[in-house]
């Protein structure tokens, strides 16, 4: 997918070819190209070579410093084609506030996460990003065979459908690199839980940014890595 800002190229992702629009805002988001609120309309054309989405924003926005690109975004990868060291760890807002839930919630979500994957359930090779509520409710899922994608998918959804991230938390199903943390901060939610393990720079610039990261988080229960007061109660005993 070549994706582009007025009319003007910015990169080349390696995408799953559903809910493209949402992929295209969701970047534009998380990558700190411009905020929600700036984004006007996302046109999106299929051609012989690919599909190509171009971000049209409010006259006057001023773009925001991405990270300078030299290569296609793989699938697989987060930082393709960076070329500096400063760009690819970059600042972050801080989280003060957001959600507080309980541990049953984070299961519950967890518990709920294979039903809504029609994609995962019918191909096995694709990654999901979803949003629940306070409760532990599914409110919003999509799919991607690159989880990056998958959760940029997810914070275009939430801008175009105007959700507040910081009423819910985010749930992934790929282990959490550093990337997810920037993301999931920049679209504002304090929450996020991964099914698998972080690494070492995640946690960190989780604790940097105020972030609550949850992560080896399946059926037999989960682990707080960092600002566990945002979960209330005991964690769960193990079924």
């Amino acid at each position: 997918m070549g994706l582009s800002f007025d009319g003007r190229p910015h990169t080349v992702l390696m995408a799953t070819p559903d809910d493209v629009g949402d992929l295209a805002r969701g970047f534009t988001v998380t990558e700190a190209v411009a905020r929600a609120e700036d984004i006007v309309d996302v046109e999106v054309t299929e051609t012989d070579l690919g599909i190509l989405a171009d971000v049209r924003l409010k006259a006057g926005t001023i773009q925001r410093k991405a990270r300078p690109r030299t290569l296609e975004g793989r699938s697989s990868c987060g930082l393709c084609g960076v070329q500096r060291l400063a760009d690819a760890v970059r600042p972050l807002p801080r989280l003060e506030a957001g959600a507080r839930v309980s541990h049953q919630a984070v299961q519950r979500a967890v518990d709920a996460l294979d039903d809504v994957q029609a994609l995962g359930r019918l191909t096995r090779a694709t990654h999901a990003a979803a949003f629940a509520d306070a409760d532990g409710a599914l409110i919003l899922v999509r799919e991607d065979v690159g989880r990056h994608n998958a959760l940029d998918k997810l914070a275009g959804a939430m801008a175009r459908e105007g959700r507040d991230a910081s009423e819910g938390f985010v749930l992934v199903t790929s282990r959490c690199s550093f990337e997810m943390v920037e993301k999931t901060v920049r679209m504002g939610c304090s929450i996020l839980v991964a099914v698998s393990a972080p690494t070492d720079l995640a946690i960190r610039r989780a604790e940097e940014s105020g972030l609550t990261l949850v992560a080896l988080a399946r059926a037999d229960g989960h682990t707080v890595f960092t600002y566990a007061e945002r979960l209330l109660d005991a964690v769960p005993e193990p079924a």
